[in-house]
């Protein structure tokens, strides 16, 4: 499991890109013109969500811009409700006094019912976050808002049982928080923020029952789910990074604590940050030392090489001496048996030629066999087309859509449209085949008149011309078929390359059809 989460480590941007492309959605949508300001408020609040665990920055500009848009509207409700989000942006960004400054101007008999569980839990986090970067205390004050919180949220809402299994395990209840805590996870769907929640508390259980490998297994599904979910403030990485980091896997540690350090760093989140500072530094220095001496031992094992391969030299020497001994001692033998070894070569080489003969017969089975089922593969599309294409008409016949019927009978565009894809499929194939077929045939041509083609084709008629000829297609007929022009136009592109030639005009065809011919060979594997 912890090679999955190594994995989603290290492709994790693939998902933080999937976040932007969510985000930049919604950005869109705010470009619509004439859009009212309740409309505008609404898609702040969602990036504003978007943003919160993923770049802090861009979420408190969303936030504050609802702020204007609010008293602009003069409603208190939204006012007090992006308010209370400025202030938790405000305490994850270490930006404590506007934090402090938000939440003290305002007082809980002044806010609608539907905003005290959000009140709260500003308050609660603003004390945790402060306590963190301060290094004092604030389990109080924590907890007072925590109690505050839940005897405010609805009893059977998610967030009351998340915070009654957190105060189980301040209580030192872990039995009690466990049970909770599994009988969420049953309900919970995987890859939901909600999940990598239950995780880590169950985490943290496992962790306080000496379970290890329970620990680590749900802190590592919570930082899989986080990062899936672009979510970069979570402390699992903090505390996988310190259970390896314990039992001397330093590598896992320095990759966990590195990853949650980026991830602190990325969104802005300053306590996060602190809190893994001092800690990283430590895995940093137990890092580099465990690197220190690898590089220490693969010295001591590139000095041993060194002397065994002096050694090996040595040896090397030894038998060319004895060999040359032998090589005298058999001089005789040598020469008695010249004449025999003469013809072994001789025969040799007639087998070598031979496979070589049996090589270019197979590459040329097997091109044949890839073009053929190219071939069979073309076909079957276009019998598909067709069936589909009187189905439809078959369709407008019944329904008596004859207007529409006639309209499709005389329209040349699908049949355009196959040409185009047929001419793309056999420029494709012939290139396949001969893939220097464009250079050769420019190289056979003077400077001036070249054939430069546009960027998205790759043969133009002229080149589809002379690509049927060197296919042996040399039927005018045939080839002003297939190009659906006349005779004479076949004719004439003809003539008119053999005069642009840069070589004698008479031998210009057939110095094209010998194009290819040396890279034949190679057409496996351009096919494959």
């Amino acid at each position: 499991m912890s090679d999955d989460l190594t994995y989603i480590i290290n492709n994790k941007e693939i998902f933080n890109r999937q976040k932007e492309q969510r985000i930049n959605s919604l950005k869109k949508l705010l470009e619509a013109k004439d859009a009212s300001r309740e409309y505008v408020y609404e898609i702040n609040r969602q990036l504003t969500d978007e943003y919160k665990k993923f770049k802090l920055d861009s979420a408190i500009c969303y936030a504050e811009k609802n702020i204007e848009i609010s008293r602009a509207l003069n409603d208190s409700d939204r006012r007090y409700l992006t308010e209370i989000k400025l202030a938790t942006l405000y305490s994850y960004a270490g930006r404590f006094f506007e934090s402090k400054k938000i939440l003290d101007g305002m007082h809980a008999r002044e806010l609608p019912e539907k905003l005290l569980p959000d009140y709260y839990e500003a308050y609660s986090r603003f004390h945790e976050h402060y306590g963190a970067m301060s290094n004092q205390s604030k389990y109080r004050e924590v907890e007072l808002y925590r109690d505050s919180l839940l005897a405010v949220l609805d009893t059977a809402s998610f967030a009351y049982k998340i915070n009654i299994a957190h105060r189980y395990l301040d209580q030192r209840k872990t039995i009690e928080a466990q049970r909770l805590l599994t009988g969420l996870l049953e309900t919970e769907e995987a890859d939901t923020p909600e999940y990598a929640l239950i995780t880590h508390y169950l985490g943290a259980v496992a962790g306080r029952l000496g379970q290890r490998d329970a620990e680590k297994k749900y802190f590592i599904l919570s930082a899989i789910t986080d990062a899936r979910n672009s979510i970069r403030e979570n402390t699992s990485y903090h505390r996988l990074a310190r259970i390896y980091y314990n039992s001397g896997d330093i590598s896992k540690a320095f990759l966990y604590a590195q990853s949650a350090i980026e991830d602190a760093v990325s969104s802005g989140v300053q306590f996060r940050t602190a809190q893994m500072s001092e800690f990283y530094s430590i895995i940093n220095a137990s890092y580099q030392l465990k690197e220190a001496k690898t590089n220490a031992t693969l010295k001591r094992y590139l000095s041993l090489i060194s002397i065994l391969s002096v050694f090996l030299i040595l040896l090397v020497l030894y038998i060319y001496k004895q060999m040359k001994k032998l090589s005298r001692v058999k001089e005789e033998l040598s020469q008695t048996n010249q004449k025999l070894l003469e013809l072994n070569l001789e025969l040799n080489e007639a087998n070598s030629q031979l496979n070589d003969k049996n090589v270019e017969l197979s590459e040329s089975n097997y091109i044949k066999e890839q073009y053929i089922a190219q071939f069979f593969d073309l076909c079957s599309a276009y019998i598909d087309k067709m069936e589909e294409n009187r189905k439809t008409l078959y369709r407008l016949g019944i329904n008596r859509q004859y207007e529409e019927l006639m309209k499709r009978l005389k329209s040349t565009s699908a049949v355009d449209k196959e040409l185009d894809e047929l001419y793309m499929h056999f420029d494709s194939i012939f290139l396949s085949l001969y893939p220097t077929f464009v250079a050769d045939f420019n190289a056979l041509l003077a400077a001036e008149e070249q054939i430069n083609l546009k960027n998205d084709d790759l043969l133009n008629k002229e080149l589809r011309i002379y690509a049927l000829l060197r296919l042996g297609i040399t039927d005018s007929t045939k080839i002003a078929g297939f190009l659906r022009c006349s005779m004479s136009t076949v004719y004439n592109y003809r003539t008119k390359m053999r005069n642009k030639a840069a070589i004698n005009r008479e031998a210009f065809e057939d110095r094209v059809m010998k194009i290819g011919m040396t890279n034949r060979q190679n057409a496996p594997d351009s096919l494959s």
